[in-house]
């Protein structure tokens, strides 16, 4: 958030602090003082008085040079799971479509221009980095973050678009907002998303919709697979059939319970009021 789009509200200090927290990643359990100055755009002075503050608190351990994270950190975000049970009525439909399918399979929802995974049933490891409940990635290069953006009303999503960050992360992705409009009306149109190896090279992963009572898009469920394994005309065909019943099945659920807060609470993030759409035949 821009300095200029700040409230008078706006505290800097709590900012910089979950600034300091979220520095710390798969690929950095641990960091110097300097690393955490330097990654979160802070003075040395200031990025110790965070960091000691957050071991007094108890969410962090220092070791030396070295600072980490505790196990105490789960605290905040057990609240938000605790409260929204979507993962808990989705997850038996995830392991029985694992099952049938010997593929991993995830629920996502839109967190601001991200998509953050929620429940995840997995089988084989077939990405780099490593996935687990809580792992976000740009919305507008996954499967499951096409088939949100292309739920939301027209206006929302151009939003989406011009302010993500259009990076190539692989040789096959779409990097302009032309591109991405066609895709995300195509997506529309059919019901679900194909994605061929554009977050990462060997990666292709089939996504659809879950809407809750009202009809709402609140999360999409998708199932990756290997490109070595999966050509895209055995995902449409042999896959995406499962992915669909298995969506039914969760729409089903969702119809007989509440399943709470339909997106992330405190994110922004607004639930599709598109009606139903029954997925077109596979392009």
């Amino acid at each position: 958030m821009s300095a200029e789009a700040r409230a008078p509200h706006f505290v800097r200090s709590f900012e910089r602090g979950l600034a300091v927290i979220r520095c710390f990643d798969a690929d950095h359990p641990a960091r110097t003082l300097s690393d955490v100055a330097h990654t979160c755009d802070l003075t040395r002075a200031a990025a110790r008085r965070l960091l000691l503050t957050l071991a007094d608190l108890g969410y962090v351990h220092q070791d030396g040079r070295l600072f980490r994270l505790t196990p105490r950190v789960l605290e905040l975000g057990y609240s938000y799971l605790a409260g929204y049970t979507l993962p808990q009525i989705v997850e038996p439909h995830l392991e029985q479509l694992v099952a049938q399918v010997r593929e991993s399979s995830s629920l996502c929802v839109l967190d601001g221009d991200d998509i953050v995974y929620v429940a995840r049933v997995a089988t084989r490891r077939i990405m780099t980095a490593s996935i687990t409940v809580g792992t976000r990635f740009p919305a507008y290069v996954t499967s499951v973050g096409r088939v949100i953006l292309a739920h939301l009303p027209e206006a929302e999503a151009e939003v989406h678009l011009e302010r993500a960050e259009l990076k190539p992360l692989t040789a096959r992705t779409l990097t302009t907002a032309d591109a991405l409009r066609a895709e995300l009306r195509r997506v529309r149109r059919q019901g679900y998303a194909v994605v061929d190896q554009e977050l990462e090279e060997g990666l292709r992963s089939v996504a659809a919709p879950v809407r809750d009572r009202g009809g709402d898009v609140v999360a999409a469920v998708n199932i990756a697979v290997h490109a070595g394994r999966n050509s895209m005309d055995s995902v449409r065909r042999d896959l995406l059939p499962h992915l669909l019943a298995t969506v039914g099945g969760i729409e089903a659920d969702l119809r007989i319970t509440d399943p709470g807060p339909a997106a992330a609470p405190g994110t922004g993030t607004h639930r599709s009021s598109s009606s139903r759409r029954t997925p077109a035949p596979p392009e």
